[in-house]
């Protein structure tokens, strides 16, 4: 019944952690196309093992030629899970201890530590359980250093259940509590929770404290109810089996036989895991012999018997015979009773499981009286045996432990002694550091100085050329509007006074005079007309050159086109009422265009670039783009450049949009608040 019980557990370990990481590892893209797809196939449980082989090989062979970074080694890992699934063991070394290599060689401990967990599950598969404490052991000194809870606490459950499957129960009980403090305040860890409580069951339940194993079991379930825990890892069926267990060994079979059918009824259960249905099974019918309900019992525990047979369960189909054994024998049937226990102690001998040939002489003792004494001194010497091994066995633990933290200690003492000189050297060249900082921080103030100069002093230019572009306009417009006046009010008033007077000539009847009068009325009508155009021409020129500011940012343009090749388009809104923009705003537009211009020159290799003034309701609207090189905006610094127009839209009270990818171009978008209830006043 134990030996039966730590099957489970190492399953249920090994089950939830292989899948946890495949199902991890499938979220990770790569960037070759065929890559996601061969170590899909590769992981496929509907393919043959030939075939997932090849397309494990195919993913490896991707991969190797990729460059050594951070995921390259998920993929290294996606194919050491891929070869662990397929029970490949000698692959699964070969490219854990590559992976191993190469973190080493990049000094990345994250990876280290994971693969040193690779390593602990590949030695607790060929039942080296020193070098799989070892491997675990340096994987958790690794995680403790660089404080990854999550994985630390993983740690723990590995070597406690590796702990407990040597029998040294003490030492796994308290790397299980490890785990818990560490998993403490972790988010989304309820399938470390649901670990560390079903582990807690099955040590309480062997340490025959069954109110302790029921209350984790129970616990166990609770975590269950976290939805990210997938359902085909069939972990409520688990835990069903295993307060089943504890009831059993409580002699409640009645609770017992509730619990395993209760299990058996989860969905999809013989699909998704077959050793779990078949363990349920023969508990279930070990549950109803010993109440005594035989009705189709044997067919229960033969059905059991041959799925395990058929997955080639040797501890499990001992199990099953050590049952068989006892239901026959009660049927009086002694000789099918010998029968299976024999088969089950020539079984169990081949497998070298001490404590399944412990269980198996304690039975067949039981139906083969004739010999039992003989089968009751190899139980006892076998027992001492299995005693002496765990004790060995946590004996070794402790000293891999106490070894390691020696050689540790040694390396200490030999820093010890050179620290004198490793301090004496480090204040030297911290003074030496502190007197180059100090002197490269003055000479950035006196920069910094001169470039706040610089800009304030760019500043006053700018004023300065904008006061000086409005008084030459204002004077200009105040002579063109002098003339328009002089045109209108003198020279064509006197014009049409010209006009009356001859008009008034055709009350005089001379046939002469007609001729003449009519020809300089008709001169007079087209002196008026050019007249009028001239005067209205010159109105029309002065509300164009009202804006004064749109003649700074062409000659801007004009200098552009001409110094750089890029083609320049620009365009202004025509709603927009520049005089009724303030002077910090058009300061701080023209810095921004003119840095804009300066960042598409240096670094975009654009063929065009597009400049847009536009007017929104109670907004204006720079947008600035180019079709060049592009960039990527989430992991390229700011410069100073980009860092300046962020802080000019700001000072407008506005705000800054920036969109660019590489090969893509960059669009630059600053939008400023105007107030439209002014311009409509005014239109």
């Amino acid at each position: 019944m134990k030996k039966t019980l730590s099957i489970l557990l190492f399953l249920s370990l090994i089950l939830l952690g292989c899948t946890g990481k495949t199902h991890v590892d499938e979220d990770e893209s790569s960037p070759i196309d065929s890559l996601p797809t061969f170590l899909s196939l590769a992981n496929d449980v509907d393919l043959t093992y030939d075939l997932k082989q090849k397309y494990n090989k195919k993913a490896f062979a991707i991969i190797i030629k990729q460059k050594d970074d951070s995921v390259n080694k998920v993929n290294l890992f996606k194919i050491a899970n891929r070869y662990y699934n397929m029970s490949d063991w000698k692959s699964y070394l070969q490219t854990t201890e590559l992976i191993l290599k190469r973190s080493k060689e990049t000094k990345d401990s994250a990876n280290i530590a994971k693969a040193y967990t690779y390593l602990g599950d590949y030695y607790v598969s060929k039942s080296v359980s020193d070098s799989a404490f070892m491997n675990f052991y340096h994987a958790e000194k690794l995680y403790l250093a660089i404080n990854d809870h999550y994985n630390l606490a993983k740690t723990y459950l590995s070597k406690a259940s590796l702990q407990y499957n040597e029998g040294d129960f003490f030492e796994s009980e308290i790397a299980v509590f490890k785990a818990l403090r560490s998993l403490k305040g972790q988010k989304n860890a309820n399938d470390q929770f649901y670990e560390c409580y079903n582990l807690l069951g099955i040590l309480y339940n062997d340490k025959e404290e069954y109110g302790k194993a029921l209350s984790f079991h129970n616990k166990a379930l609770l975590n269950l109810n976290d939805k990210s825990i997938p359902l085909e890892l069939q972990l409520k069926a688990a835990s069903l089996n295993n307060i089943g267990f504890v009831y059993i060994n409580m002699r409640n079979y009645r609770d017992a036989k509730r619990f395993f059918e209760k299990g058996l009824k989860e969905e999809n259960l013989f699909k998704e895991n077959t050793i779990l249905y078949a363990m349920l099974l023969d508990n279930l019918a070990y549950s109803k012999f010993k109440l005594e309900e035989l009705d189709g019992l044997s067919d229960d525990f033969f059905r059991s018997l041959k799925i395990r047979d058929s997955l080639g369960l040797k501890s499990a189909i001992v199990s099953s015979k050590i049952h068989l054994s006892e239901y026959y024998a009660f049927k009086k049937d002694t000789f099918k009773a010998i029968q299976f226990s024999r088969q089950a102690l020539l079984l169990s001998r081949s497998t070298n499981k001490i404590n399944n040939t412990l269980q198996v002489l304690k039975q067949i003792a039981v139906v083969d009286p004739k010999n039992a004494s003989a089968y009751s001194r190899e139980y006892i010497k076998l027992n001492d045996e299995m005693l002496r091994a765990e004790r060995n066995m946590g004996e070794k633990f402790s000293r891999i432990e106490y070894e390691t933290n020696e050689i540790k200690d040694q390396n200490s003492s030999l820093q010890e002694k050179n620290k004198t000189l490793i301090y004496i050297f480090s204040i030297c060249t911290l003074i030496g550091l502190f007197f180059y900082v100090y002197k490269t921080q003055q000479a950035r103030n006196r920069e910094l100085l001169f470039k706040q100069q610089q800009q304030v002093a760019n500043e006053d230019i700018y004023n300065l050329m904008i006061s000086q572009q409005n008084d030459i306009e204002q004077t200009r417009i105040k002579e063109k509007k002098k003339v328009a006046q002089d045109l209108h009010d003198g020279v064509l008033g006197r014009m049409f006074g010209v006009r009356i007077s001859l008009d008034s000539l055709d009350k005089v009847d001379e046939a002469e005079a007609a001729p003449k009068r009519k020809k300089y009325l008709t001169e007079l009508k087209h002196i008026e007309e050019d007249i009028r155009e001239i005067s209205h021409d010159l109105n029309r020129e002065k509300s164009e050159l009202i804006n004064n500011f749109i003649a700074i940012l062409n000659k801007l343009f004009e200098d552009q086109r001409n110094t750089y090749d890029s083609a320049l388009i620009t365009s202004f809104d025509s709603n927009i009422k520049w005089e009724l923009v303030t002077n910090a705003v058009k300061i701080n537009l023209y810095r921004i265009v003119q840095e804009a211009l300066q960042n598409c020159n240096k670094y975009a290799k654009a063929n065009t670039i597009t400049i847009d003034f536009k007017s929104e309701i109670n907004h204006l609207i720079l947008s600035i783009s180019d079709d060049g090189i592009g960039f990527n905006t989430k992991t390229t610094r700011k410069g100073i450049g980009l860092h300046n127009i962020q802080y000019r839209a700001t000072e407008c009270k506005g705000f800054v949009f920036l969109k660019s990818a590489k090969g893509e171009g960059t669009l630059l978008i600053v939008k400023i608040p105007i107030d439209q209830k002014i311009n409509l006043q005014h239109t």
